[in-house]
């Protein structure tokens, strides 16, 4: 594996770390400004904003740039956004510095695994593609914990600089070690965008909002939880995210050893537990290793249904998966930003800090019932197709004698 990916691996571990590390200090940012958790928990829903909308509009504007190039434009923004939360005076222009650095998450990972592709041989492209997301999934093991442990010893301002700093390793390791690609070929945005008219590409993509926001409604209030109702102290929150990060790593593996053998049952299952753990967090979050536990249950039930929606989005967007994939990406923040928010409005509305688990059970169920409703769908089609019935093609799909052959 060449050393390029290890420049790709930096990014994308600074990416992860900036992402998650803001849940564990949130009472200290919210302390700082004098504004409220409910009102702190903004500065997650502006990031998963900025990440959907940023994902698409930069993965398209990315295909008129070399993709070195625009890789290091990507790594230069991130910079710039933490710089500006580190030294931010007020809570408005913190939050614009988190919009900022959000702007380059989807679109790096997008135009970086292509570029991760393209440095090795075909039998080793998606090994190269993993190592430069382990620097993703390394970040929630490691660089989140230890962000919010200085945040939390030195100052939430520190935490930034040194993610700021980070990136600037990143962007000259891509510089330094990444290889000059040609510029990609000019997308056809008409030919991306017929995706969207596949409903099952919509279904995919509303599971991932569901899904993905159940375990970010309980995970963005995770520190005042920990800490005001389950009694751990606030240094204690850096080991309870370490384990939420191992139990990611762990749901991301299995995940993604059973999605191409059984997609949907590996959904039906991850997603109906999810919802199950969620609602009991309400009760084992009042109790220290009970909610120990549990967190280690949301991470690895909420990560297991990644590699099966992903797969479900490229799978009904073949012909055209670039911006679907990038707009999956985008689907997952939109999901974080909903469950913030929702999640806010609960403890404000003086329901307590548990208030939203059943927020999260209550998105984690609904995303259930589409997955129910997708494959209810899929095996209509199929039978109408078996049989010869007019209407068997999905709206949006590629007809059958326009998709690319299959080489086993």
């Amino acid at each position: 594996m060449p050393l390029a990916l290890l420049a790709l691996a930096i990014g994308a571990f600074g990416i992860g770390t900036t992402e998650f590390v803001i849940m564990g200090l949130l009472p200290e940012v919210a302390r700082d400004y004098g504004v409220s958790i409910p009102t702190a928990g903004f500065l997650v829903t502006g990031y998963a904003l900025g990440v959907m909308f940023g994902a698409p509009l930069m993965t398209v504007l990315g295909t008129r740039i070399p993709r070195k190039r625009m890789l290091m434009l990507l790594m230069g923004l991130f910079v710039v956004g933490n710089l500006l939360s580190a030294l931010a005076p007020a809570f408005s222009v913190m939050v614009i510095g988190r919009v900022v650095a959000s702007l380059a998450h989807g679109a790096f990972f997008g135009i970086g695994s292509v570029v991760a592709a393209d440095l090795v041989a075909p039998e080793k492209k998606a090994g190269a593609i993993a190592m430069m997301f382990t620097g993703l999934t390394v970040a929630n093991v490691v660089g989140v914990p230890l962000g919010t442990l200085v945040g939390q010893a030195v100052g939430w301002r520190v935490t930034f600089a040194l993610v700021a700093a980070l990136g600037l390793v990143g962007l000259a390791g891509i510089a330094k070690l990444v290889p000059d690609l040609p510029k990609p070929e000019g997308v056809r945005l008409r030919h991306e965008l017929a995706a969207f008219k596949n409903v099952q590409v919509l279904l995919a993509m509303a599971m991932t909002v569901l899904g993905f926001g159940g375990v970010f409604a309980a995970v963005t209030y995770i520190a005042p939880m920990m800490t005001h109702v389950a009694g751990f102290a606030d240094s204690s929150v850096t080991w309870l995210l370490v384990l939420f990060g191992l139990g990611m790593v762990g749901g991301n593996l299995v995940g993604g050893r059973l999605a191409d053998r059984a997609t949907m049952p590996l959904l039906y299952v991850s997603l109906s537990t999810l919802a199950v753990v969620l609602a009991l967090f309400t009760l084992t979050a009042h109790n220290r290793v009970a909610a120990a536990v549990t967190v280690v249950l949301i991470g690895a039930l909420g990560f297991a249904t990644v590699p099966p929606l992903q797969k479900r989005v490229l799978d009904h967007a073949h012909g055209a998966p670039t911006l679907a994939s990038a707009v999956n990406i985008g689907a997952f923040n939109l999901g974080n930003a909903l469950s913030a928010w929702l999640g806010g409005l609960v403890i404000a509305a003086g329901f307590g800090y548990t208030a939203p688990n059943w927020v999260g059970a209550a998105l984690a169920a609904s995303a259930l019932v589409l997955a129910v409703l997708a494959a209810a769908l899929e095996r209509r089609t199929g039978a109408s197709a078996a049989s010869g019935a007019p209407g068997a093609v999905v709206t949006g799909s590629v007809p059958a004698d326009r998709q690319p052959a299959v080489h086993h």
